[in-house]
Formats: structure tokens, C-alpha cells, sequence
């Protein structure tokens, strides 16, 4: 599956819950309506209980829209497939298997191990655990456990790539270097990634574009292109302009910041 252009469509996709206690329904996204492609890399910001992740569970197909329906390539999205690999908030990891065979398994179980070994070797490096390799689930931290687990995904290089807050357990200087990481393979792929974030910075270094997100209900309610070459600046004075717009959005901007 590796380089295969995807064409990923929302078409007026909603998703509620009802409670089973009482009879009150909540609306987790609302009537969201947009086309993503490969070679982008979409972040999705707001606040919590605007839908990121409710998203995230529906292109994956863990879940099913209540209305509207999601594509990929002309074929609806009804439950997960090899196409769409996921990282989770949470590292999942075998506890049986150390730090290599974790990130070895989904090649392993493919079949395709076997002249894959550099590969897995180059991910323990890039994520620093060259001296736990040999190391399981139980005796890392969990900052190093999300990196393995963030790896793995990686490694299976799929259409498209999912990440739910896949940094958000890492130290400052470490969730940097993982980025970029993580922006190398995308360029190198072009994949189609799309990504949950509470960090606006990081939506704006990350993102071609950026699915501004607010909640009660859960929808979309800006979609802003990125015209900034890779790798980017964070200082620069066309970032600090998306980061206050996108700030204005959210309504956190602060006094002093312009409409």
C-alpha cells in the first residue's frame, strides 16, 4: 500500500451519542463537510468536547456516522482497514514483547520483517532507545513508551496515518524532534496525515492546513491553508499571524491581539 494516493472525503458527517441513563443525546460533531488528499498533513485544533478525536475514531472506522457518510477513494468507510493506521493518546503495547519486536510486530505479521530489519533499527534510533532495545512495556517510561508505540505506526508507512495527540506525553525538546521526525517520513510518503492537537504551535508547524474546531456542538468552523515552507519557523512573523488568528478563533487570543 505504500505510496498509494487516497482521496479521503467527509460529506455532511455527524456523530451523536445518547446516554443511556437519560434521554438526553449528545451532538459530538456536527454536519462537517470537507476532502482531504494525500500529501497533506491536516491538523485538527480546539477545545476538548469540539469532536477532534470523535473524527479521528470515524476516518479511522471505529465508529459509524449517525448521518452523512466518509470515503476513501469512492468507498465508504465502514470499519477499520490497513489503509488508515492509528496512534493513540495512550501508548498500547504487547507487554510481552520488548521494544524492538513492538516495533517490529506489524511487519512481522505481514510478512514483511525480512530485509526490514535496518528499518526497525533506524526507528529505535530516531526515537533514542538505542540502550533499551531489549527492554519491555513495563520497565520504560511513559514518555518512552509513546515513542514506540508513536514508531510503530509509523513504520507500516500506510495511505493514511492518524494521530490522536500522538506527542502530548513528551517532554518539550523531545515532542520537537519527534515532529520532525514525523514531518520527514510524511514528506518522504506523502502521505495523507491527519492529526488531533490541543497546540496550536504545533498545529501551525505541522499542518498544510489547519481545522480550527469548537464544541457544544463539536463542528468546524474555520479550515486555514498553511502557505509556509517546510521546515518553519517558529518565530517568524507569518507564523505569529496564523497563531493569533487561529488564537481569535478559539477566542483566546487576549486583549491584545487584533479581530
Amino acid at each position: 500500500m505504500e505510496n498509494t494516493k487516497v482521496e479521503l472525503k467527509l460529506e455532511n458527517v455527524s456523530k451523536s451519542f445518547a446516554k443511556i441513563e437519560t434521554d438526553e443525546v449528545t451532538h459530538a460533531l456536527t454536519s462537517v463537510t470537507t476532502t482531504m488528499e494525500s500529501g497533506e498533513f491536516i491538523s485538527l485544533v480546539g477545545p476538548s468536547g469540539c469532536g477532534k478525536s470523535t473524527m479521528l475514531r470515524l476516518i479511522a472506522g471505529l465508529i459509524n456516522p449517525t448521518t452523512g457518510k466518509l470515503t476513501v477513494n469512492g468507498e465508504e468507510i465502514e470499519k477499520p482497514a490497513p489503509d488508515r493506521g492509528m496512534m493513540f493518546q495512550k501508548a498500547t503495547l504487547f507487554p510481552w514483547l520488548t521494544v524492538k519486536d513492538n516495533i517490529a510486530f506489524s511487519l512481522k505479521m505481514q510478512g514483511k520483517l525480512k530485509g526490514n530489519e535496518d528499518k526497525v533499527e533506524n526507528m529505535i534510533k530516531v526515537i533514542g532507545l538505542e540502550n533499551f532495545r531489549e527492554d519491555y512495556p513495563a520497565q520504560l517510561s511513559g514518555g518512552m513508551a509513546q515513542r514506540v508505540a508513536l514508531v510503530r505506526s509509523l513504520i507500516n508507512e500506510p495511505p493514511i496515518l492518524l494521530l490522536d495527540e500522538p506527542l502530548g506525553a513528551l517532554d518539550a525538546f523531545t515532542r520537537m524532534n519527534m515532529q520532525d521526525e514525523i514531518l520527514k517520513i510524511w514528506q518522504e510518503k506523502q502521505q495523507l496525515a491527519v492529526m488531533v492537537t490541543h497546540d496550536v504551535d504545533e498545529a501551525i508547524y505541522m499542518g498544510t492546513r489547519v481545522l480550527v474546531m469548537d464544541a457544544h456542538p463539536g463542528r468546524v468552523i474555520a479550515d486555514i491553508p498553511i502557505d509556509l515552507p517546510f521546515p518553519r519557523d517558529r518565530g517568524s512573523r507569518e507564523f505569529v499571524e496564523y497563531r493569533i488568528d487561529i488564537l481569535n478563533k478559539l477566542h483566546f487570543a487576549g486583549k491584545g491581539a487584533k479581530e
